[in-house]
């Protein structure tokens, strides 16, 4: 029997739709729990192979979205992560077989102890339950989210942005069909296919459903589902990605990671925003030049801007605390370590920071005392994935403390529960 809660903005008819989609994927969420390791790898590798067979198709669906996309006049950075082509959904099926490759932590027993009353006790490692992720513009998190969920033993619900409804829906009928054709319920990993924004409301009231909400998006997409929901959420949060190049670092290699983090694929969260220059460092013009020849906007504070007059301009306020998302980076000159990491944590989003440096001690400071999320030492900030960092791929990248932190994988959507083995112990 359904229990529908009226939620202000939406019909009665949207309520009782959002809810008996969401008892459904509880249901289904049981039977994937209980299936076997190579069920679920057979199920995600069906999956990628859908993707490979279906390229053609995929790349039709999202030249709809992508047509509509540029009617709207949407930015660049939206329209790149929006657009699908033969190679990202080449690489989409890749992650997959990566996910299907990983080892399974579904029913791993860890810290298993004796105790002095001769009970041995345990934490078994389960699925977290019903995930909902709640994106924007991304058609790959529909698979990777997909792939994630089938291989922790979660059910998942998804609810994409109006801007991908095309892609998503055409990816989602892959994933459905090689849920069918595998004997699973085709609820097991469900797309919300309608886009009015009062479905997301009501769906994050579905606490009798849903054990945890992701959102990825903009900063209005997490402000709004972090105040509605009533189920526990993971902030995906933006990135505001910093590089520090200390007073030693080296010339070449600075240039080259501030290049990769800021220009390789500035849309994108783990992308560089602020560049921070050790006032001794002797290479200023140098990297200031590099980035010039990638067409990148420099704002700068005051030093930089009476340094390189005419090349970079002044920062406002605003600047320093914004994810661009563009060819734009701010600069900042800083008299030493501890400036650059103030900085940092006055301005940053618990993301990605990195320095570049030659100095030992610097670096283990800064890994240290930086407090985000991933933390890099002479290496760019774009390495920040669940990719790279062999987790196959990522449900988002999670700037939170609590529970799971950094690039989410399998094991991020597991949690443990006490198991005790014993032989007829009383206390």
């Amino acid at each position: 029997m359904l229990h529908v809660c009226n939620v202000r903005g939406a019909t009665m008819k949207d309520n009782e739709y959002i809810e008996s989609l969401c008892l459904e994927v509880r249901q289904a969420s049981r039977h994937i729990a209980r299936s076997s390791t190579a069920e679920r790898n057979a199920l995600i590798l069906a999956i990628a192979k859908g993707l490979r067979s279906g390229t053609d198709w995929l790349i039709a669906e999202n030249k709809k979205d992508l047509e509509a996309a540029t009617k709207e006049g949407v930015s660049s950075a939206l329209y790149d992560r929006l657009s699908l082509t033969p190679e990202r959904i080449n690489a989409m099926a890749v992650s997959l077989e990566e996910i299907a490759m990983l080892e399974d932590p579904i029913g791993r027993i860890e810290s298993m102890r004796v105790r002095p009353s001769g009970i041995r006790v345990g934490q078994m490692r389960i699925p977290i339950g019903v995930i909902a992720v709640i994106y924007e513009a991304r058609p790959n998190v529909t698979t990777d989210i997909a792939g994630l969920a089938i291989k922790s033993g979660n059910g998942a619900v998804l609810r994409g942005g109006r801007e991908a409804l095309n892609s998503n829906s055409a990816l989602h009928d892959i994933v459905k069909e090689s849920l069918k054709a595998a004997g699973f319920p085709e609820s097991t990993v469900t797309l919300i296919r309608k886009t009015d924004h009062a479905l997301v409301t009501t769906l994050l009231k579905m606490n009798r459903y849903i054990d945890l909400v992701i959102p990825r998006g903009g900063d209005s997409l997490i402000k709004m589902v972090t105040a509605e929901s009533t189920i526990p959420v993971i902030k995906h949060d933006k990135g505001i990605c910093h590089v520090f190049i200390d007073g030693s670092a080296d010339e070449e290699m600075a240039n080259r990671i501030v290049i990769n983090a800021k220009v390789q694929r500035p849309g994108v969260c783990n992308a560089m925003e602020t560049l921070l220059i050790h006032h001794n460092y002797p290479h200023k013009e140098s990297v200031v030049r590099a980035l010039g020849e990638c067409r990148v906007e420099m704002r700068g504070c005051g030093r930089m801007v009476s340094l390189f007059p005419g090349v970079v301009k002044e920062a406002t306020d605003e600047d320093w605390d914004t994810e661009f998302l563009d060819l734009i980076c701010n600069i900042r000159i800083v008299s030493s370590i501890d400036e650059a990491m103030e900085h940092i944590a006055r301005h940053g989003s618990s993301h990605s920071d990195a320095i570049v440096t030659a100095d030992y001690f610097n670096a283990e400071r800064f890994l240290r005392e930086v407090d985000s999320s991933a933390v890099f030492v002479n290496s760019s900030t774009r390495f920040h994935d669940g990719g790279e960092f062999g987790l196959g791929a990522e449900v988002g990248i999670s700037t939170e403390k609590l529970h799971a932190r950094g690039t989410m994988g399998v094991e991020g959507l597991t949690t443990l529960k006490y198991v005790v083995y014993g032989s007829g112990e009383v206390r």
